[in-house]
């Protein structure tokens, strides 16, 4: 019999898990699966689970948005443990649960997780932290935690395009300089993001056109600070078509980064707070964690 931890964040999204609970419980009962079960209490609470627990399971399987899906594996990370994970996807956006080509529908994504076969994808190394799928600075990347659940409840995508919008005039840059084994660059940028994802903010193209999340290589895309609306459009129009060819926008691939600032700066880990930091070092954990996919998925 798989022994299954299933941790539930129960106030993602619309805290729709409610709904579906039961149906997912009869979906692993039927697989013949001995499941505990761990409802989340506050922030890190799936982490530590994860971290602690983990090595004693068959499969963890969580219920939450991207921000829990980046606790459980970096808990799994922290921990030592290369247990599979299954993903049902309740959060607002789940872009992650997008570039796996997961369902949207809770029962669907439960039978994956139960009946799918693991693959292995790439984890990003940020200092001593990890992150899934997007590490972030500059513009808009407090957005996401800064937003209430309760505006993300109400309201889903559009919360964080409002809370956005209250950045537009008052773009902030930051002198970097960035290396990497091939390179380096050094502006003022007003982003920047080091992703492993086809998908972020629910945009999709926005990383790019040629994204494998599996092949040991980070997405980067550093944007230059604009001196007006007319370069801010054309940054904005190169990323929601994919075409990086802006004389704004530095975009390369790379498995390995440092980036340093003149001062302290903010970033966002899977769009939960990453902290803020002068330098950081991003190194990419090649196939590092098993995550639950359909079994024909490529």
């Amino acid at each position: 019999m798989k022994r299954v931890l299933f941790i539930v964040n129960p106030r993602s999204g619309k805290g729709t898990i409610k709904y579906h609970i039961l149906d997912i419980l009869d979906i692993f009962s039927k697989k013949d699966m001995d499941l505990t079960v761990h409802i989340t209490q506050a922030r890190l609470d799936a982490c530590n689970i994860a971290m602690e627990e983990g090595g004693r399971y068959d499969l963890v399987v969580l219920s939450g948005g991207d921000g829990t899906l980046d606790e459980v594996v970096s808990g799994l990370m922290q921990g030592g443990h290369d247990t599979p994970i299954g993903y049902i996807p309740a959060g607002s956006t789940n872009d992650f649960a997008s570039s796996l080509k997961l369902p949207s529908r809770m029962g669907d994504a439960a039978q994956i997780a139960a009946t799918g076969t693991p693959r292995h994808f790439d984890v990003g190394a940020f200092n001593d932290r990890y992150f899934i799928y997007i590490a972030a600075f500059g513009l808009f990347t407090d957005v996401a935690y800064q937003t209430s659940q309760e505006a993300k409840n109400v309201l889903g995508h559009m919360a964080y395009l409002l809370e956005g919008a209250k950045r537009l005039f008052n773009i902030k840059s930051f002198h970097m300089k960035v290396r990497t084994k091939e390179r380096e660059i050094e502006g003022n940028f007003a982003y920047g993001m080091i992703t492993n994802s086809e998908s972020v903010g629910g945009f999709k193209k926005i990383t790019g056109n040629d994204v494998c999340l599996d092949d040991g290589l980070f997405e980067v895309i550093l944007i230059y600070q604009p001196a007006n609306v007319i370069e801010f459009q054309e940054i904005i129009t190169s990323l929601m078509t994919g075409q990086m060819n802006s004389r704004f926008i530095e975009n390369f691939k790379t498995d390995e980064l440092e980036l340093e600032g003149d001062e302290e700066v903010p970033w966002t880990l899977d769009g939960e707070d990453g902290g803020v930091h002068k330098k950081v070092k991003i190194i990419n954990r090649k196939q590092a964690i098993p995550i639950m996919v359909k079994k024909e998925h490529k």
